[in-house]
């Protein structure tokens, strides 16, 4: 009797646990409703960075002004994925001359450290943290060219919301905090980290406040002698006395010749939308080769959350990455094959080598002739969009700490391989292999959407599960980042060994157990994981109204916002 009495309360239990997850609009995995306003709007990974946002616009910044001022203030306040110690990649539509305009903000290899350190020292390859896989930070050089090109305001006045609470502390949040303390295990013992990141000898809790002084003065010197300072001068002295105190290579003169580059966005159209990614050294060229494969399909009548369409993006995505391995490299010092590679006519020939009933457990590259980061997207009220990604690379970055600055130096030249011969072999002054990648989308010429997700190889493949969410099965911005994520691993790195085994398919909770089965019928093999799915923000802008609309998941502590 008593166990009856428990499975009847059980049941009406979860039925109104039901009930409380539906909505009266929308699907019931969405977290909420989409943001709308007409002036402006800001969505990146940390409210206090999308308040500082508004406020740049308020004050009459553009949104650019608004995008360098939010990435200042994530570098403090989620040092977890960014800060000026790393790289930056941009996409800016400016309404003024109709255009997109593209910046790879990645930093070199040093001079200094040729491959046959690496040799000499036995290394198969470059370590995750310390001094070697340093690379130069191209983030303020890239705030530099994006504000001398789109900027109104004063470099005082963007950095100015950072300075102050970088000066007077502010409390943590719940999945930086997370972050914070697991990478702190690895980096503590780094030159300079402790000092920064672990004052008292402990990494903060939720809700703690914590003050950054050291960055606030870094920050004061560059509003005061412009951003180049960090480049040249007393900053790159002091950067490079550090590296060479601690074993690095980086030097003074890596920082001075440090330059951005200002370049042309590629694209394909996916079902009569135009999807912009930037060119390698980046990876953004995936998610193009993912969509045309993904476009010989009639993927609307498989259904969202279908082992059928899984099953193919699964597939479309190793195919990609197989070339994506083979190819993609920094352009000044390997041929890169990518107008062949965005072709609709190699994507049909790539996509025969999938079966439908049957897992792939290794794909060839094609024949062609010859982890953690930030997001944040802006929008101002003259119709300039910036998608604006940045990352120090697995997380807090290598650990190199130079004393007195208050940042950490980026981990970014591990992607390098070590391997002779290979498209992204080390080089000295030469740019890694890249993870990180802005997404833009526009429909008959007019801005679309402006979006990205953080998340190392997630990261093309959370690019295109959006868009086919929004495409294909008619989701709107906020439940098409909310939505469950696929995210397959053991595809072939660009430093790594070919995949011989078809990796594994991670699938997000809320995947229906009956789908699962289908996919390990297939020979899929599948695995689930809490996290390592991104994070998304986006913003889409009604090409009538100019009415923005705004979207920022609930898998990290971002907001989006707008008046």
């Amino acid at each position: 009797m008593k166990h009856n009495i428990f499975i009847l309360l059980l049941s009406v239990f979860l039925t109104f646990q039901l009930i409380a997850q539906d909505r009266i609009t929308g699907r019931n995995f969405a977290t909420r409703s989409e943001v709308i306003a007409r002036q402006g709007i800001a969505a990146t990974s940390h409210p206090l960075a999308t308040q500082v946002a508004l406020e740049i616009l308020k004050l009459g910044g553009s949104a650019v002004d608004a995008a360098i001022a939010a990435n200042a203030l994530l570098g403090l306040v989620e040092p977890t994925g960014c800060g000026i110690g790393g790289d930056l990649f941009a996409i800016v539509w400016d309404a003024k001359s109709n255009e997109l305009y593209g910046l790879n903000g990645s930093g070199r290899s040093p001079q200094g450290l040729t491959i046959d350190y690496f040799r000499k020292n036995k290394l198969k390859s470059i370590p995750s943290f310390g001094p070697l896989p340093v690379t130069v930070p191209g983030c303020v050089d890239g705030w530099d060219e994006l504000h001398r090109k789109f900027g109104k305001l004063s470099i005082e006045e963007i950095l100015n919301p950072a300075i102050t609470y970088a000066e007077e502390g502010f409390p943590l949040t719940e999945v930086v905090a997370y972050y914070w303390a697991t990478n702190a295990a690895k980096l503590q013992s780094f030159p300079g980290f402790a000092d920064v990141f672990m004052p008292d000898g402990n990494t903060p809790a939720k809700g703690e406040l914590f003050k950054n002084p050291a960055l606030a003065q870094t920050y004061r010197r560059l509003a005061e002698a412009g951003l180049r300072s960090f480049y040249e001068g007393e900053m790159a002295e002091q950067i490079a006395a550090y590296m060479k105190e601690n074993g690095g290579f980086l030097s003074a003169s890596d920082l001075n010749n440090h330059r951005s580059e200002w370049v042309k966005p590629i694209t394909t159209n996916y079902r009569g939308y135009d999807v912009w990614q930037l060119p390698p050294n980046g990876q953004g060229l995936a998610v193009l080769q993912m969509l045309n494969i993904l476009e010989l399909y009639d993927i609307k009548s498989m259904g969202y959350g279908s082992e059928e369409y899984i099953h193919l993006f699964v597939e479309a995505k190793k195919l990609a990455f197989e070339d994506r391995a083979k190819f993609y490299a920094d352009p000044t010092f390997a041929e890169i094959p990518v107008t062949k590679l965005l072709s609709k006519n190699y994507a049909a020939e790539r996509a025969k080598l999938i079966q439908p009933q049957k897992a792939g457990k290794s794909y060839p590259p094609g024949i062609v002739e010859t982890d953690n980061t930030i997001y944040l997207t802006v929008a101002d009220a003259e119709g300039n969009m910036i998608s604006l990604i940045q990352s120090n690379y697995r997380g807090m970055g290598s650990g190199m700490t130079p004393a007195g600055l208050g940042f950490v130096l980026q981990d970014r030249g591990e992607s390098f391989s070590l391997e002779a011969g290979h498209p992204n072999v080390y080089t000295p002054g030469k740019r890694p292999f890249h993870t990180i990648i802005p997404g833009f989308v526009t429909k008959n010429g007019k801005p679309w959407m402006s979006f990205g997700l953080m998340g190392g190889a997630m990261q093309p493949q959370g690019h295109v599960q959006v868009l086919v969410n929004m495409i294909d099965f008619e989701m709107n911005l906020q439940e098409a980042g909310d939505a469950m994520r696929i995210s397959h691993e053991g595809s072939t790195e660009p430093t790594g060994n070919p995949m011989s085994d078809g990796g594994w398919v991670n699938l997000e909770s809320g995947f229906n157990y009956e789908t699962i089965r289908e996919l390990m019928k297939k020979g899929h093999r599948v695995k689930f994981d809490l996290g390592g799915y991104g994070g998304y923000q986006a913003i889409m802008r009604d090409p009538v109204s100019g009415i923005y609309y705004g979207a920022s998941e609930s898998r990290k502590d971002g907001q989006a916002a707008g008046y």
